[in-house]
């Protein structure tokens, strides 16, 4: 049979059309057809990707007899996690009532007002202790529901009332200097000295956790706690972490870095690069680029999300095998899938990661990458009222809404690339996107019609947190001269989640290096020059800065007619390079000498 996916964006749906479950895709008609029929929704969710999913799609969705069953019991809902985040996270959250063992493919069983009643990850086939087998799982939630529903029900308005309260935050002051170094610390504690990185196996990037501990006032306030991210960085770019193409796998699975799990994410090595970037580490950055440039970029500029862990191998499906090649021999086989979905958070992640590294060691064909990202993305991914929208696919703009993430993500990445050209338009299109994020954003109309909660979450996962994107693009609009405005709204999410960012800092890296900017005075470089190879800009681009911006005096007055202040009465002084510590300049300079490299 041939279901409701065919004709999605999604790859991840589009690979289970064919499938004999009667998918739905994320939407009303599917809650429609569970109310009309009055049975349980069983939502699965997934992505491209992921090992397990695909597993799990081969073992039970595949299979006549099981699909009988869940056709028969339930009405079934595929999701894909990366166009649909809220919806992930809204589920994943209630999950965490059911199971610590937290992961994809996600599999929820809900009432049919979508509230969750119970939830797991993948089920095998056939039993394997611990997991019951999936059929099994199938016929005690049936059962549950036909003979239980009123207590099946009660928990599941339990769970929705209990992830309501915890949405709740109480505001508290902006954590002082001594209290963000004592969450650097602690961070540190959890490191492996033997591995590098944090815990045991499996074992992550946290690139969220390593930009943290790279933020100026933590490489002063605990320099050890610092120290441990480069350490971090270097064991893992010497890692089979690190396919030799310069790429990053998403995690090992095992404690030294070993036995990847294969699939590489545009999230993880945009963000990597950043980190690469700050350590100083020139080489691991050159690789992640030449990767995200040559493997991920598609048709157009944008970047793909994530490239497969699978391949077909002699004729058969196999994880890791064409990785485990050397580079010189892999011309000859299929290299594993790209998903082309062009995710407009990811790729704002990207974009402000190439924009700052190209623009920080000369790489303009890297500017000039994420430029044509940039330009794909405000272009593509709208809708037809020309709202942006979370992602697309070959040119085709999915029905997913914009989360308040890929609004404040794009926003940052626009504005770093504002300063790396010099051109201001990146910048003011850049404040249009980040007023909408501050103001705030619907969320999924599905979730909030039908009155679903949220995930109260605010920690980071694989990429920033909403709350944590939007101050981190309020604060760089406030250190670019954008106005005292930005740095409120930054303030004002920092403080509504410092507590807990403070008491639980591995969960809160992002936000936590919002607050490392917010007590720490930025350094701004502005150089004004016809020359921007020359040997002024030169000394600017190796200077420890917070925002470092080569114009011409054209670009100068465009940027202060803009109002962006840090940019103000400069326009004549060409030549000359002006360091400004909390928005004071010193006296402008032309000998690159006079510009000192550290803060």
């Amino acid at each position: 049979m041939t279901n409701r996916l065919a004709d999605t964006l999604s790859p991840y749906l589009r690979a289970h059309a064919d499938n004999p479950v009667d998918w739905y895709p994320w939407g009303h008609e599917a809650f429609a057809e569970a109310e009309r029929r009055d049975v349980p929704l069983l939502i699965s969710i997934g992505y491209s990707t992921c090992h397990w999913c695909h597993v799990m799609a081969r073992e039970s969705f595949a299979d006549p007899a099981t699909a009988e069953i869940i056709n028969r019991d339930f009405v079934a809902v595929k999701v894909d996690r990366e166009e649909h985040p809220e919806v992930d996270g809204a589920y994943m959250a209630a999950a965490s009532a059911f199971t610590q063992n937290l992961g994809w493919p996600l599999t929820v069983f809900t009432t049919p007002r979508g509230r969750t009643f119970f939830a797991g990850t993948y089920w095998p086939p056939e039993a394997r202790q611990p997991m019951p087998a999936f059929r099994d799982v199938l016929a005690a939630v049936q059962e549950a529901w036909t003979l239980r529903r009123a207590q099946a029900e009660e928990s599941a308005d339990a769970v929705t009332e209990a992830l309501a309260r915890a949405a709740e935050s109480t505001p508290s002051d902006l954590p002082d200097p001594a209290a963000i170094a004592g969450a650097a610390q602690s961070i540190a504690a959890r490191e492996d000295r033997v591995s590098g990185g944090f815990g045991g196996a499996p074992k992550f990037p946290v690139a969220t956790t390593l930009g943290f501990l790279q933020a100026p006032l933590v490489r002063r306030e605990a320099p050890d706690a610092a120290a441990s991210a480069h350490r971090a960085l270097t064991a893992m770019s010497s890692s089979p972490l690190r396919d030799e193409d310069g790429g990053f796998f998403r995690y090992a699975t095992r404690r030294d870095w070993s036995v990847p799990h294969y699939e590489r994410m545009l999230t993880d090595n945009a963000q990597l690069l950043a980190v690469a970037l700050d350590a100083g580490d020139e080489a691991t950055a050159r690789g992640i680029a030449t990767f995200l440039l040559d493997v991920l970029r598609r048709d157009g500029g944008g970047f793909g999300a994530a490239q497969d862990s699978e391949s077909w191998i002699d004729g058969a499906r196999s994880e890791g095998s064409f990785y485990l090649r050397p580079v010189s021999e892999r011309a000859e086989l299929e290299p594993p899938a790209v998903d082309g979905k062009v995710i407009t958070a990811w790729n704002g992640l990207a974009i402000a990661a190439l924009a700052r590294t190209g623009a920080a060691l000369g790489e303009e064909q890297w500017i000039d990458a994420a430029a044509l990202a940039a330009e794909h993305v405000l272009r593509v991914n709208r809708d037809a009222a020309g709202a942006l929208v979370r992602a697309s696919l070959d040119g085709i703009p999915s029905a997913a809404v914009a989360t308040t993430a890929d609004l404040a993500l794009l926003a940052d990445g626009l504005l770093a690339l504002a300063a790396a050209t010099g051109d201001v338009a990146w910048a003011v299109r850049g404040l249009t996107l980040l007023d909408t994020a501050i103001g705030g954003v619907g969320g999924d109309p599905l979730l909030s019609t039908r009155g679903i909660a949220a995930s109260p979450d605010q920690t980071d996962g694989d990429l920033p947190s909403g709350t944590a994107a939007v101050a981190a693009a309020a604060l760089a609009a406030w250190r670019l001269g954008a106005g005292d405005r930005y740095r409120e709204a930054a303030a004002d999410r920092v403080r509504a989640h410092a507590a807990a960012a403070i008491s639980q800092p591995f969960a809160h890296g992002s936000l936590l290096r919002v607050a490392a900017g917010l007590v720490d005075a930025p350094r701004q470089i502005v150089v004004v020059t016809d020359e921007p190879a020359g040997a002024l800009a030169a000394a600017a681009r190796r200077a420890d800065a917070d925002v470092v911006a080569i114009v011409s005096p054209a670009q100068a007055q465009a940027f202060a007619d803009a109002g962006f202040e840090v940019f103000e009465g400069k326009a004549a002084a060409r030549g000359r390079a002006f360091d400004c510590r909390s928005f004071v300049c010193r006296l402008p300079v032309d000998d690159p000498a006079e510009l000192p490299a550290t803060r």
